[in-house]
């Protein structure tokens, strides 16, 4: 965890605990639904090559996303039904990652979709 700014926006970066998704992770709701079991998480190839930790609300949710946020065209299909389980993740823990108040998201997603914008600007 090197960053210290945004990859999107650049705004400073702060360090929060975490649930292990990777999109909605940094929520405080999302840590009391981590606390009580209320969550399952796994492992997705969600673009070619490009992987990402996700709850099972949050997997299914995916597809709800503007597709130009990760750098495809608005016609383009997202979502669950595209994306390729890898595996799931038995024993999660919590954890630390640094978070964007600005963009409101946590650093691993940030990267995930800076990775996909380059991915898909090729």
């Amino acid at each position: 965890m090197q960053e210290t700014y945004c990859p999107l926006c650049h705004g400073e970066l702060e360090v929060r605990d975490v649930a292990p998704c990777a999109e909605c992770g940094a929520v405080p709701q999302e840590l009391e639904h981590f606390k009580s079991g209320k969550h399952s998480y796994a492992e997705y190839e969600v673009f070619p090559q490009l992987e990402l930790t996700l709850c099972h609300f949050c997997d299914v949710d995916f597809g709800s996303r503007d597709p130009t946020f990760f750098g495809l065209p608005r016609s383009a299909r997202i979502g669950y039904e595209f994306m390729r389980l890898v595996q799931p993740i038995q024993e999660p823990t919590l954890g630390k990652d640094k978070f964007c108040p600005s963009c409101n998201l946590r650093l691993s997603f940030l990267r995930f979709v800076h990775e996909a914008r380059q991915q898909h600007a090729r």
